[in-house]
């Protein structure tokens, strides 16, 4: 009941502030003052104020947020202890280190196999003018030393 009373005063107020200011030509503000204002008796009249007051003064209410309190410390605390032993990060990080071994360093094609691969191209010669290759047998070594730096 009280409750209620005080509800109806606020928005008794906020609709008289609402007024001057519109009085003053600001109507976005008092519209939106009024709105505000109208909360609270909104709120009184679909019962979500008595519920909440229900729900303030009863001991099986405050005893869920008690236990809902717990289940949340209990829960971040072992979240904690897991990131400080690095408990599920190590599963990752075993996962993610044989992703990267499933190839071998040395190997010149995916370990899936052949059928994933598109079919190679027959390399041929130059078309007209001078070239700077000797021929099929090209130097490939500063090539070959930089993919094998990055283990490809």
């Amino acid at each position: 009941m009280i409750a209620e009373t005080v509800c109806s005063a606020v928005s008794a107020a906020g609709l008289g502030i609402a007024v001057v200011t519109a009085y003053r030509k600001r109507f976005l503000a008092a519209a939106r003052t009024a709105a505000y204002a109208l909360v609270p008796v909104g709120l009184v009249m679909t019962g979500v104020v008595g519920w909440l007051a229900d729900t303030a003064l009863s001991p099986t209410a405050w005893a869920g947020f008690g236990v809902l309190g717990a289940a949340w410390l209990l829960f971040a605390g072992t979240r904690a202890v897991e990131r400080r032993r690095g408990g599920a990060g190590a599963g990752r990080k075993a996962a993610r280190r044989a992703e990267r071994e499933a190839v071998a360093p040395a190997a010149s094609a995916p370990s899936l196999g052949e059928a994933t691969r598109p079919a190679a191209r027959p390399t041929t010669a130059p078309r007209g003018g001078t070239s700077r290759s000797t021929g099929p047998a090209e130097d490939f070594s500063d090539i070959e030393a930089i993919l094998k730096k990055h283990g490809i």
